[in-house]
Formats: structure tokens, sequence, C-alpha cells
């Protein structure tokens, strides 16, 4: 987080996929105003998020918000290049 308060460009990569986007902090998992999104992300990662790894009572334990602009994905032999600001609020 130090490093993205610096330099706000992040990139995430996969085996077929690879993106780039702004990177933010949203602040502590438990705070109030992540009510609705903390659910969410339990919900989605219900197989894993309580498996003791993460410490929902430390107030660094934090949401960070990726902000995709621009990707890459392989499927099947074909390369399909994303402009993920098209579909940006």
């Amino acid at each position: 987080m130090k490093q993205l308060a610096q330099n706000p460009n992040v990139a995430v990569a996969g085996d077929w996929f690879t993106a780039h986007g702004k990177g933010a902090s949203l602040g502590y998992f438990g705070k109030n105003e992540n009510k609705d999104i903390a659910r969410k992300l339990r919900s989605a990662f219900a197989a894993w998020i309580d498996n003791g790894h993460n410490n929902f009572a430390d107030e660094n334990t934090i949401i960070l918000r990726i902000q995709l602009t621009g990707g890459v994905l392989f499927s099947q032999g074909t390369r399909y290049d994303i402009d993920f600001r098209q579909y940006a609020k």
C-alpha cells in the first residue's frame, strides 16, 4: 500500500490473462463504509476467506480495489485485447 500511494499503477497476470490498471486502498475491511463490499467478498471467497490467513480484527487488513484499464485474454489460440475503460462508471 505504501508503494501504491506513490504510484497507483498495477498489473495482474495469470496463465491466459494479463491486465493493468490503478490500485487504491478502500481502507479497513471492517469499517462501516466497507460493510457491503466486505459482505460480497465474504460470499465470493467463502471457500477460503476464513481459513486463518486473514485477521479481520487488524485495522491493517484492507480492501484493495484495482480498477482495470486494459488487458489481454488468450483463448483457444486467439488474442483478445480488452479496453476496460469503456465499462467504467
